[in-house]
Formats: C-alpha cells, sequence, structure tokens
C-alpha cells in the first residue's frame, strides 16, 4: 500500500475506472455475442441487435476502450455477417 497521499488517491481512481472499463467491456462483448447469435438463428430482431451491437462498439472506441481501426473492423464483420 502507498504511503504517499497522491500514490493513495491513484489507487483508488485507478480502481474505479478499471471496474468501469471492465464493466463496458463485458457489455460490449455481450452485445456482440448477442448480434453474432441473432445472425445465426436468422432471428427476427437480427437487426436491431446488430444496429445496439454496433452502438455499443462506437462507444467503446469513443471511452477509448477500442482503438479506432479495432472498431471498424468489428463493426465490419458484423455488417459482413449480417448482410450474407
Amino acid at each position: 500500500m502507498p504511503n504517499i497521499k497522491s500514490a493513495k488517491k491513484r489507487v483508488l481512481v485507478s480502481a474505479t475506472k478499471q471496474a468501469r472499463n471492465k464493466s463496458n467491456n463485458s457489455a460490449l462483448k455481450t452485445a456482440i455475442k448477442k448480434a453474432n447469435a441473432a445472425i445465426e438463428a436468422n432471428a427476427e430482431d437480427k437487426d436491431a441487435l446488430v444496429k445496439a451491437a454496433i452502438k455499443k462498439i462506437d462507444q467503446a472506441a469513443a471511452k477509448g476502450l477500442l482503438h479506432k481501426n479495432n472498431a471498424a473492423r468489428k463493426k465490419s464483420a458484423l455488417m459482413l455477417k449480417a448482410a450474407k
């Protein structure tokens, strides 16, 4: 455990950010999995789920969780699957 006041604060702040990032990453992965499952099952709501997943990907890229090229690659792969 750090002794310096600023180092103690950094531990608390980084723990908070880590929890937030983990939550956002989990929500992103869940949205992508739901969209992929809907595409494979040819569900009626697949378009809505794909749209929601793309929105999550864009939000993750905006927050810095994903690099913009990685986000573009994920969106492209999702759209290709949906178009088939």
